[in-house]
Formats: C-alpha cells, structure tokens, sequence
C-alpha cells in the first residue's frame, strides 16, 4: 500500500509532475532544457510577484538556498538581523556564525512569533543592513508576519531575506509589492515537486548588493557564476539537474493553472480542516492560534497517547507523519498539508488517525473527525 506522506516536506507529488521526472535526461545546455528553465524561472517570478528580479535554481535543499541567501547579500562590513520562530530561524543564525557574518539574533518562544514590535525596537537601537526571517519554521508550526515586518522596513536601507521554504507557493510572498529582496525557498514542499533544487529568487536591490561585494566566500554558492547560466544554460559553469528541472517547471505549470490566489485560499482551507478534524478527536495546538501557518500544524496528542506507538500505528494505517524536533520532541507530531493535497486525502488522514486512535483503545464516533473537517470545506 502507497502511504500518505504528510510530514513537512517532501509533499506527495503527483503523476504529472512524476512523469516530468521520469522523462528521458536531455542535454543540460539543449533545447528542451532550454525551455524548461525559462518556463521555470518565469512562473517562479510570477509565484513570488517579481517582475524585475533574477531567479537562481541550482542542485541542492533549502539549506543551500539559505546560505546562497546570506553569502550574496552580506559582506564583512554588514550586520544582520535574524528573526527566529525556531530550528530553522536558528540555523540562519547559525550559518551566518559558520561564514563570520556578524549578526544578531531576536528569537520567540517556541510556537509564537517575533512581534513586529520587537523588529521596530531592535531596528531603532541598533543599524542592521540585512533583516532574515523564517516565514514558517517547520519545527513550530509558526507562520510570520511578513508583510507587516515589511511595513516596518519600508523606507529604510536594510534588505529584507525571507526563508519561504515551507511556504513559496502556498502562501503570499508578494516581493515587489512588499519589498522583499531575497525569497529562498525549496522544490519539495508547497510546490510539490521532488527534492533537489536550492532556489532563490533576487530583488535588483539584492543583485546590486551582490555585485558591489568585492568577493563572497564561496564558489558554488556564488550567484554570479549562475546567473549567465540562468540567461543561457549554454554558458557552462556546473551540470544543473535536468530531470528535477523539468519536473519542478511542471510543478511551476500545476500553480498558475490552479490560480495562485486560489492556491493560496485553499491551503489555508485544508490546514484549517485538518485542524478541525483532529480537534474533534481531542488533539490539541501546539502553535499559537494567532500564528498558525496554513502548510503544517504542530499537534498536540491527547493525554495518554505515546508519539512512537501512535505514529508508528498510523503508518501502518498508510499515514506518513513527523514527530517533535527539539523540545517538542515525543510530545507532539507534525502534520504537513501544503502542495497539491486533496481534499480526499485530507479525509483519508483522519480516517487513518482514527483507526489508529480506535487500536489504542480511544473510544468515538466514527467519522467524527470527518464531519468536522467537511464542515470547514464546505465554508
């Protein structure tokens, strides 16, 4: 039996987007990877609300696309800021230490966010020439304002990164409109394609940056040696990855046609149904209610629930889910819901947590969880 994956990346991924992957290896500088590139690159603006930027796809996972990120953004002279909402908000400022990067870290409790508030004090005290932030840690459940940090960038010369890899293409990040520089994100996650591509999509402000830095160090992180190749995949700097290319345009294709603003409604749609279905069952939150992202939900089990048995069970019942990092660790699992889920999917994870419930000697109603999650699909 093919198992739901609903962990927090890698997302199911469809037969569309299979059949691209699973398509013959052309050349890397011929004419179907040519056109799949561009097709790429050209959605991906449109994903991110870029007119004028410069995309950058190259082999690699979202922690490549965050260390691309700071290393073409800052130089010895500059000070960052890093918002941090959890693990991945740490890792930041931890590749900002490995590189000798100087920064400063605002960190909140796990499960709520960095108030814009704090970024407007800390932005009042001290000059940062580059602010970061996570716009969902997958390790809390933890969605960020990120508009609204924008508004209190607005005006100043601080370049603004965001870390969409759990949420580019399943929630706004509107770049132009906001001034947002960088968006670095990942082809695993909202985009529902295989693992494999580093992507970051740069502002002209972030380009400009780049070029006035003397050198970065780095040499495959260095965007100025994948930018011609972006223009022309013909000006050869280092293989790309054709087949995860082309089956991350497909996703690309998937996006637009659904809608990106419809995209965006039904993500929230699906995170508040599932939601709705486990709090029928007596699972609780573990993120803030006014936080909570619309990609993944950090769940709180019910008293007396151990997370091994439970999601080892639910496995077993075709259910694929992520336990705890850090201090949640065995005290909650992750539950992703972000790419192109369905909403019999959705149906199909209650029913195999309730199954899994009913094997621990839960006692319910049956269909409970579904009669609330169809009631919020319904809205």
């Amino acid at each position: 039996m093919e198992k739901l994956l609903l962990i927090p990346g890698p997302s199911p991924v469809v037969p569309r987007i299979l059949a691209a992957l699973a398509a013959p290896t052309v050349s890397h500088v011929g004419p179907d990877m040519i056109r799949d590139l561009g097709t790429a690159l050209e959605n991906l603006k449109k994903i991110v609300f870029c007119r004028d930027g410069e995309p950058v796809l190259v082999a690699g996972a979202g922690t490549l696309a965050m260390e691309i990120a700071l290393l073409n953004t800052a130089g010895p002279d500059d000070r960052l800021l890093i918002l941090s909402q959890g693990f991945f908000g740490d890792r930041m400022a931890q590749i900002a230490e490995s590189f000798g990067l100087t920064h400063n870290v605002i960190r909140s409790p796990w499960g709520r966010i960095v108030g814009p508030e704090d970024l407007a004090r800390a932005l009042n005290e001290k000059s940062y020439t580059v602010v970061v932030c996570t716009h969902v840690d997958t390790s809390t459940g933890a969605g960020a304002p990120v508009g609204t940090y924008a508004d209190v960038l607005r005006g100043r010369d601080t370049l603004f990164i965001v870390d969409g890899v759990c949420a580019t293409g399943g929630m706004a990040e509107r770049m132009d409109d906001w001034g947002i520089d960088v968006v670095l994100t990942a082809s695993q996650k909202c985009f529902g394609a295989p693992p494999g591509l580093a992507i970051d999509v740069f502002s002209p402000r972030a380009l400009a940056k780049r070029r006035s830095l003397a050198s970065v160090p780095a040499y495959y992180s260095d965007i100025l040696r994948w930018l011609p190749v972006m223009k022309d995949p013909a000006r050869y700097f280092s293989t790309p990855c054709v087949n995860e290319i082309r089956a991350f345009a497909e996703s690309t294709r998937i996006i637009l046609e659904e809608g990106i603003e419809a995209r965006f409604v039904r993500h929230a749609r699906t995170g508040a149904a599932l939601r709705a279905g486990l709090g029928a069952l007596g699972f609780g939150l573990f993120t803030d209610e006014s936080c909570l992202a619309d990609t993944l939900s950090v769940i709180r089990y019910p008293q007396g629930i151990d997370d091994t048995c439970f999601r080892g069970r639910l496995a077993e019942n075709g259910v694929v889910v992520a336990g705890g990092l850090g201090q949640t660790a065995g005290r909650v699992f992750r539950l992703g819901h972000m790419g192109n889920l369905t909403e019999a999917q959705i149906f199909q994870a209650l029913e195999g947590v309730e199954k899994t419930l009913a094997s621990m000697g839960r006692t319910f109603e049956g269909g409970l969880s579904r009669t609330a999650a169809a009631s919020v699909l319904a809205r």
